[in-house]
């Protein structure tokens, strides 16, 4: 007798954000849709929405201005960590953060 393990892959990943800092992320779910639906309810502040989503090992990071959370902030997502990192700074900066930091990143570890 022969017995097959079928594993399911999950490989999606999501990140909202909204005012003041705010964030939800989630990763390594089924699919994309789960995976919105999860950031989204993790996103404690006002007007949250979903700005990345991820796949197949990508990457997404989230800054904020931590001289004024409510101001600027930026979100990068791409395969490789540092670079997707600093795409959120530069972004929070272009944006007219002064001291901008990364608030969350996450990779999905699957796919």
């Amino acid at each position: 007798m022969t017995f097959v393990t079928v594993t399911v892959a999950r490989a999606a990943g999501a990140l909202a954000v909204g005012s003041c800092g705010a964030f939800g992320e989630a990763y390594d779910f089924e699919s994309v849709n789960a995976a919105r639906e999860s950031a989204m309810a993790k996103c404690q502040g006002e007007a949250c929405r979903v700005v990345a989503t991820t796949s197949k090992r990508n990457c997404a990071a989230f800054a904020v201005d931590y001289a004024n959370p409510c101001g600027a902030f930026g979100w990068g997502r791409g395969a490789k960590l540092g670079a997707t990192q600093n795409a959120a700074l530069q972004a929070c900066y272009r944006e007219g953060g002064k001291e901008c930091v990364i608030r969350t990143f996450f990779c999905d570890a699957r796919g």
